[in-house]
């Protein structure tokens, strides 16, 4: 179609203007949704690490549909991603987003937001969130620009005005979401979703299933988390933060349950031995490489991270 565009005599500026226009469509015709339960629907981000061939959309995110309107549980890397989320819901349903719901603080969570400021709608996070994206917005901005370029144009912060200290109810019309906050775990921003009538629970990156678990919080707060996750009764469907849905949670929590301890007690051990940091780099948990995605570069990030703080105890 762009070949025969070119070969009639158009203005170069409506040429420019269609280019422009191309990644984003491209974008919003490519983001597989795929609908769990009834009136839900997600979106499967890649096993991507940051820096190989990172496109903002590594996270798993989606939307519940109600009868008097729509909430979105996280956005995407960039605005381009949150476009065509929205895309996505316009072509289910023309009813107005309510609530758009961050689980934690990451940005390939967070930054889709921006396509979402002309739906007026709630945007909600865990009670610490909004001091975390301001401790952290230049940071990742700066990222996103360096990563996607062009791509992460128009993407911004935006700060949740609901905040949940606990927990949460909403109404969606006929369908009631229960969201929880977590003490200091993956983050010290999680927050789950829970629709009570299909029994589908978003655990943000509480849960990974498939690509390896990536510690920015607390690995015993984040052990008691799961522990208090696998106390819950009549969860039918389980969307992780990154992964494959599931019907299997207590499975897919004692699988992560299984390497964040065995990454515990080995970094514990490399300490009382002696080993430097970056030996216990190359040992920590090597038993768990066969089992997720990304281990190598993910695995050694984990223990750059909890090795000084376990130093201590």
């Amino acid at each position: 179609m762009i070949r025969q565009l070119m070969s009639r005599t158009i203005p170069l500026f409506f040429l420019a203007s269609l280019f422009w226009l191309l990644p984003a469509y491209s974008l919003a015709q490519e983001l597989g949704i795929r609908e769990v339960a009834p009136g839900v629907y997600m979106h499967q981000g890649a096993h991507e690490d940051l820096d190989d061939g990172y496109q903002g959309d590594i996270s798993n995110i989606g939307f519940i549909i109600g009868t008097e309107g729509v909430a979105v549980i996280d956005t995407g890397g960039s605005q381009q991603v949150g476009q065509a989320l929205l895309a996505s819901i316009r072509k289910l349903t023309n009813l107005p987003v309510l609530y758009v719901i961050n689980t934690h603080i990451h940005p390939d969570h967070i930054f889709g937001n921006a396509a979402f400021k002309q739906e007026q709608a709630i945007f909600i996070g865990h009670a610490k969130l909004a001091n975390a994206m301001e401790l952290r917005k230049d940071a990742y901005l700066r990222q996103g620009h360096d990563l996607l370029g062009e791509q992460f144009s128009g993407s911004e912060v935006i700060k949740p005005t609901l905040m949940v200290e606990s927990s949460q109810e909403l109404d969606i019309g006929e369908r009631k979401l229960l969201l929880t906050a977590y003490p200091n775990a993956h983050t010290n921003t999680d927050l789950t979703v829970l629709d009570e009538k299909t029994g589908t629970l978003w655990t943000g990156d509480l849960l990974f299933i498939e690509r390896t678990p990536s510690i920015d919080g607390d690995i015993k707060g984040w052990l008691s988390a799961i522990a208090q996750l696998q106390q819950l009764k009549g969860i039918r469907h389980a969307i992780p933060g990154h992964g494959p849905a599931t019907q299997d949670l207590q499975g897919a929590l004692n699988n992560q349950a299984r390497y964040l301890n065995l990454l515990l007690s080995d970094v514990r051990n490399a300490i009382k031995q002696g080993k430097t940091m970056e030996q216990a780099m190359d040992s920590a948990a090597a038993s768990e490489a066969s089992h997720w995605q990304l281990f190598n570069s993910v695995n050694r990030r984990n223990v750059n991270l909890i090795y000084p703080a376990l130093e201590w105890e």
